[in-house]
């Protein structure tokens, strides 16, 4: 793990915000702190970090939307760890659901928080360098008219071009493609999305298979890559 890792504290309370920064100071990461997205957004043009630990709840552009931009424009590239306040379960699906890496309810322990950057570092570190490998066509699956190409982390579509995907989105195609005819269970597909099991609400699959249905699927209302199995979970029968 490198040393003085660049992150990001997005939070618009001030003694939290100034707290988990020296605290991860101390830790030997590279910290700047800002309040609102306007504040983050200028910090980001002086450079990107390599985590960026962000408060849904924000005066102004919310966490929610800022974690859509940061996906869009730096990939896998960078970990997103979210921070709810305690209860908001809908928040945490949907922070998942946009990309984020891992969650956060407040207040939490600061020691936990050091483990999951930690741990999210580590995800950012091989996603990096999963994108660095040249793609050979033996980590290349076909999926249907699309193809999954492993070592790139990508799905492509009928002529080529890539198809933009989470990381979790990702996880689960690669799931399927690497198990046609199989059915695999909501719980299996939770665990292979967000794997280590923190995320107790298996229903969840269901609105991620939604979406992503939506992005690599002909018609959505009609599947015919992953389908659904009813009272057992989904399957792609190649």
């Amino acid at each position: 793990m490198p040393d003085k890792s660049r992150i990001i504290v997005v939070d618009d309370e001030p003694d939290l915000r100034e707290a988990v920064a020296e605290y991860l100071a101390q830790h030997g990461f590279a910290v700047r702190a800002v309040g609102d997205a306007v504040a983050f957004r200028a910090a980001l043009a002086e450079g990107a970090p390599d985590i960026v630990l962000l408060d849904i709840s924000l005066p102004g552009e919310d966490g929610l939307s800022l974690a859509r931009f940061l996906r869009g424009a730096h990939g896998q590239a960078m970990g997103i760890i979210m921070v709810t306040a305690a209860g908001e379960v809908v928040d945490r699906v949907v922070g998942l659901e946009v990309g984020a890496d891992d969650y956060l309810a407040k207040p939490f322990d600061l020691r936990e928080l050091l483990a999951r950057v930690r741990a999210t570092l580590r995800k950012v570190e091989a996603a990096r360098a999963a994108v660095a490998l040249p793609a050979r066509p033996a980590e290349r699956i076909p999926f249907g008219p699309l193809t999954v190409d492993v070592a790139a982390r990508k799905v492509l579509d009928e002529d080529g071009a890539e198809i933009a995907l989470t990381a979790m989105e990702f996880d689960l195609v690669l799931a399927f493609a690497e198990r046609p005819g199989r059915v695999l269970s909501r719980a299996q597909l939770l665990d292979i999305a967000h794997p280590g099991g923190s995320d107790p609400f298996d229903r969840s699959i269901d609105v991620r298979i939604t979406r992503l249905r939506r992005k690599i699927e002909r018609n959505a209302h009609a599947p015919t890559l992953i389908k659904t199995v009813r009272g057992a979970g989904y399957v792609f029968d190649g």
